[in-house]
């Protein structure tokens, strides 16, 4: 990804942080068909030297059948985004030589897809990913709500993916480039249209 100094980060905690935030990774894989993209949610453990990304998907998605001859797959995670406009600027109404722009942050995540058929492995993986996304819920929903022939019906249907993360990289693009009073108008555009995160992250990206 095209990488300004100012707006990459290296970090491997601030990296993981975005993909636990935001964990609907676009799987890019490229077969006999072409790039194939689907959207998926992953769980990632901090093991290795860059981490472990787990997922499922449909045993009827044909990017499975690219996952077991890849060598390398791709997984984009976007974390917030949104337009800018110059009218935020104070140097719009200095000179005028503005542009709107697009504020984003994403973390792109490349390794060796192994493809898991195995149930238990399959059961402990919903189960994880299901604990997880309902642990803030007052009344969680767990796996073994469900009656279990239907469940084992659900796990006969996936198959699981493991991808042993190789490298990575980070992008903030948070205004960083813009002057400083640029940036404070930025910030307060983005509070008034109710972009409370994105705003908060242009604070944070670029010393305000």
């Amino acid at each position: 990804m095209y990488q300004p100094p100012q707006f990459r980060d290296d970090s491997r905690a601030a990296q993981h942080a975005l993909i636990r935030a935001y964990p609907l990774g676009l799987l890019v894989t490229a077969g006999a068909g072409g790039l194939t993209a689907n959207p998926i949610p992953f769980l990632l453990d901090d093991s290795g030297s860059h981490g472990v990304l787990r997922a499922h998907l449909a045993r009827a998605n044909p990017q499975g059948q690219d996952l077991v001859a890849a060598e390398e797959c791709l997984v984009v995670f976007q974390g917030p985004q949104g337009y800018v406009t110059p009218s935020w600027y104070a140097s719009k109404r200095e000179h005028g030589r503005v542009v709107p722009t697009w504020n984003y942050a994403t973390v792109h995540a490349w390794g060796r897809p192994r493809v898991i058929e195995d149930a238990d492995w399959l059961r402990r993986q919903i189960a994880d990913l299901t604990a997880l996304r309902e642990a803030p819920r007052t009344e969680p929903w767990a796996v073994a709500d469900a009656p279990e022939p239907f469940v084992t019906a659900q796990v006969r249907g996936i198959i699981g993916i493991e991808i042993s993360i190789t490298r990575t990289e980070g992008k903030w693009k948070m205004s960083q480039n813009r002057p400083e009073a640029d940036r404070h108008g930025v910030v307060a555009g983005l509070r008034a249209d109710g972009e409370a995160d994105l705003a908060g992250l242009v604070a944070e990206r670029s010393g305000l």
